[in-house]
């Protein structure tokens, strides 16, 4: 997650409260309460090496602890890979896992028919930190074109905070990460003003 280079830009409070206003307004931004515990399916062994060093280095980033296991899930990081999202009926129990019916024809039909390349979903402890994560790839598409630590480094950032929208690993964005995971914040917090926080961080 951190990039060399030129020194990084600071993101406004304005441009930080986007990152986690959905689309219908509501503002959320929470962080993993809890150590994370990846599995990753779909994945050949020597990127399934780079995707597992990938996120042990964001996390080390950000002085979060990565396990073995969860004691409630086995595995609260769950990466998804396939070629097609049709690959997805495949997965056993998909539906109760996700929440979401027919959720490869909804990918699929996604983007006004175009699909998409990525889904995300989380889950949430009472507290309201991240409980679970699960991501959803097509390497079918533009993703497949990555070059593989650039693509684990865009899986591990996104799985880091409830963006509302994919978002491109920065030098900014590092650092806004890192802002998110100081003790002194709440793991969650519902009010945008919480952005003008992360700033004051920056």
């Amino acid at each position: 997650m951190i990039a060399t280079g030129h020194p990084p830009d600071r993101l406004t409070p304005d441009a930080i409260a986007a990152l986690f206003t959905g689309a219908d307004g509501g503002f959320l931004c929470a962080r993993w309460g809890r150590p994370v515990a990846p599995v990753a399916f779909g994945l050949a062994d020597e990127t399934l090496a780079i995707f597992r060093a990938a996120l042990a280095a964001v996390l080390a980033d950000v002085r979060h602890p990565l396990a073995d296991t969860d004691p409630d899930m086995g595995a609260n990081l769950m990466i998804f890979a396939v070629r097609d999202w049709a690959e997805l009926a495949g997965v056993p129990d998909l539906d109760r896992l996700t929440g979401v019916e027919d959720l490869p024809a909804r990918l699929s039909a996604a983007a006004g028919g175009q699909g998409t390349d990525r889904y995300g979903l989380l889950r949430f402890d009472p507290d309201g930190g991240i409980r679970a994560c699960l991501s959803f790839l097509r390497l079918g598409g533009a993703l497949g074109a990555m070059h593989p630590a650039r693509l684990a480094e865009s899986v591990a950032v996104n799985a880091m905070l409830s963006f509302a929208r994919p978002v491109v690993p920065t030098p900014a964005l590092a650092a806004l990460v890192r802002a998110a995971y100081d003790p002194a914040l709440p793991v969650a917090a519902r009010d945008a003003s919480h952005a003008l926080r992360l700033a004051a961080r920056l």
